[in-house]
């Protein structure tokens, strides 16, 4: 059995939107609304944010508030080395995206030799890099850290030094770049994402597996194909993404989308993955209930985290 750490990140200066940050408390509402002790059973690291960083001036615009991102990186990665090393799962509830690149680096952190596999669920690639950015928000950025890629190829903006510094140390913590390989990243539900990014998911050929797909095989047959995809991978993180629900009861996230996931496919989905042995790390992430209504969005995230924890534990 084995043995559950939530990590909670309610850092959102990531985000283009304001809230995210209010996503982990409006996800423990929902569980008391639902009469969940869900809560109480499970060891919680609280990570601090660099929030404070939103009252102040923009330094970076193509990589805003890089300086408290990589901060951010720096705490959630050990605290997910740590709780790996300690024999721990984790299972990381984080305002906004922009974390997933701290907790994969974590990960290989704790297990420099695995060879690490991405399932991302998101209807978003995530792969812009500073020099790509069309917003300069960090949470479009994750992947691209982690992959340790710039996209120069397609770079339209001119970085200053320092945010070039801080670039570089998103990409090398740890001392370990690239954390994943490019081929070893399957997008499912990916609906929304810009040619810079497409020319990253065609260059590594990485796994693309839409919602109509999901829709047409079934979350079985999909998590059986994304599983066989990385099948050379030894270990396998997961993160799940609100947005890739539909924007019909997406409300509360930043960046809704249409033609999404049902919120039954999302959960069986997310359940499904956490039966693989080689799952190490669960992320949920970007619940935003100040553009909420009747805190849906966080009782659909709580559904999720309570039913694929109780997947992990069984395994």
């Amino acid at each position: 059995m084995k043995n559950i750490r939530l990590i909670e990140v309610p850092s959102e200066i990531g985000a283009g939107t304001r809230g995210a940050s209010l996503g982990i408390d409006a996800i423990k509402i929902a569980a008391l609304d639902f009469m969940s002790n869900f809560f109480v059973h499970f060891p919680s690291e609280k990570i601090p944010t660099e929030n404070s960083t939103l009252f102040e001036p923009i330094a970076s615009p193509y990589a805003k508030r890089i300086k408290g991102v990589a901060a951010m990186y720096d705490k959630v990665s050990k605290a997910v080395q740590s709780s790996i090393k300690s024999h721990f799962f984790p299972v990381v509830l984080s305002g906004d995206h922009s974390i997933s690149g701290a907790t994969i680096a974590g990960i290989k952190m704790a297990k420099p030799k695995s060879k690490l596999g991405v399932i991302w669920i998101d209807a978003h690639a995530d792969l812009h890099t500073p020099y790509t950015t069309p917003s300069g928000n960090m949470h479009g950025m994750p992947l691209a850290t982690a992959i340790a890629e710039d996209n120069l190829e397609y770079a339209i903006h001119e970085l200053s030094e320092e945010t070039k510094e801080h670039w570089e140390y998103l990409k090398n913590i740890g001392d370990i770049a690239p954390k994943v390989l490019g081929e070893d990243v399957v997008l499912i539900s990916l609906r929304d994402f810009e040619k810079e990014e497409k020319g990253l998911i065609e260059k590594y050929g990485m796994k693309v597996i839409t919602t109509n797909e999901v829709r047409r095989k079934g979350p079985e047959n999909v998590v059986r194909s994304a599983l066989r995809y990385l099948s050379d991978c030894t270990d396998i993180y997961v993160s799940f993404d609100v947005d890739s629900l539909d924007a019909s009861i997406s409300k509360g996230t930043g960046t809704p989308v249409t033609n999404g996931l049902r919120e039954r496919e999302a959960e069986d989905l997310v359940s499904k993955f956490m039966q693989n042995r080689k799952i190490c790390c669960l992320e949920i992430t970007e619940v935003n209930p100040t553009l909420d209504r009747e805190n849906m969005m966080a009782e659909i995230a709580f559904n999720i985290l309570q039913r694929s924890v109780n997947v992990i534990m069984m395994n």
